[in-house]
């Protein structure tokens, strides 16, 4: 099964878009070592809200663009993984060691859904 990992960091704190050379260097063996035992897919990490932009749209109302950065939001997402995990559990357990890695962070695990997951018609 694959899962998207997705990181939210606080937006308000410097040093979560400016890693230290530790934290880097921890990150980087975390990543290897999950490519080598074929759990990372791919990993990429995120430009601040400033660079963003937020695309809404309501049931019946007309499609709205906001540019970054986002005031009302605390906490933004940071980056994200895909993994390939065997259930829920051991993803979540994959996120746990993850989030080990910073100082202050929120990780959201989500199962994607695959073609066998949707209903036969």
């Amino acid at each position: 099964m694959r899962f998207l990992m997705m990181h939210r960091l606080d937006e308000r704190q410097p040093e979560a878009w400016n890693p230290s050379q530790e934290f880097i260097e921890k990150m980087g063996a975390f990543i290897q070592d999950a490519i080598d035992k074929d759990i990372l897919i791919t990993a990429e990490g995120v430009f601040p809200s400033v660079k963003g932009s937020l695309v809404r749209k309501g049931r019946r109302s007309a499609t709205t663009v906001t540019d970054g950065p986002f005031t009302e939001a605390k906490e933004v997402i940071g980056g994200f993984a895909l993994i390939n995990a065997k259930d829920r559990a051991e993803a979540v357990e994959f996120a746990r060691r993850y989030a080990e890695l910073f100082d202050e962070v929120e990780v959201e695990v989500r199962q994607v859904v695959e073609a066998e997951d949707l209903p036969q018609s």
